[in-house]
């Protein structure tokens, strides 16, 4: 079973802090490598500038308490 297979949002994390950068607004499919590429490609694509950001961040499942705070 892979990790973001029923995942209902996806976002990045700062691996230092934890902290969501980040959600990736559409559902993601595939396997986790491949959602993890997809979730990064749309980040570096919001902000060029952000590739530097993408080497210390991950993909992550986000909290209920974090998609009820983005879905309001």
């Amino acid at each position: 079973m892979n990790k973001f297979e029923n995942a209902e949002m996806l976002g990045l994390r700062d691996k230092s802090t934890n902290k969501l950068i980040a959600v990736y607004p559409q559902k993601a499919t595939g396997t986790d490598a491949e959602i993890e590429k997809i979730v990064k490609d749309w980040y570096y694509m919001q902000n060029c500038s952000a590739e530097n950001k993408l080497k210390s961040s991950y993909v992550d499942i986000l909290t209920e308490e974090e998609i009820k705070s983005y879905k309001s």
